[in-house]
């Protein structure tokens, strides 16, 4: 008799532990939507609609810096970034790998002090466009830089 009662109160307490711990469905709710509609804000544009859109004439989201090569390499007015660096370690190692990808990749530093990965350079913003259009599959957050 007495190993049943406390058989049940052992039962009764870890019923009450394993309940008592459990996650609300609300709270892991309330995350999974948030997370949700991150990917869905983060997500790059498909292939098919970078590809079917038409290099705007104008140069409105072209970011406006003055940068210098870092290493000598000539920089035209408009630059297909891929990378953005405080460190220029970081910034070297993916200069190599885009060199590895057969991309003609340069290094920049801006006046704040970031090293810009640059993969192509033009003397046009349309020229420019095209290329970071081409590259949204592959690096979908390829931006165009305007040399001041």
């Amino acid at each position: 008799m007495k190993i049943r009662k406390l058989s049940l109160a052992v039962a009764i307490g870890l019923c009450v532990l394993f309940t008592a711990c459990k996650s609300r469905p609300s709270a892991y709710s309330q995350v999974y939507q948030a997370a949700q509609e991150r990917s869905t804000i983060n997500k790059p544009q498909s292939e098919s609609t970078a590809t079917a859109k038409a290099p705007a004439a104008t140069d409105n989201d072209a970011r406006q810096e003055k940068i210098t090569a870092v290493d000598g390499a000539n920089i035209k007015s408009y630059s297909v970034v891929v990378g953005s660096f405080v460190n220029k370690t970081n910034a070297a190692s993916l200069k190599d790998r885009m060199i590895a990808k057969n991309y003609n990749a340069v290094l920049a530093l801006n006046e704040k002090g970031m090293y810009r990965v640059i993969v192509a350079t033009y003397d046009t913003y349309n020229e420019a466009a095209a290329v970071r259009d081409a590259l949204r599959s592959d690096i979908p957050d390829a931006w165009i830089l305007k040399q001041l």
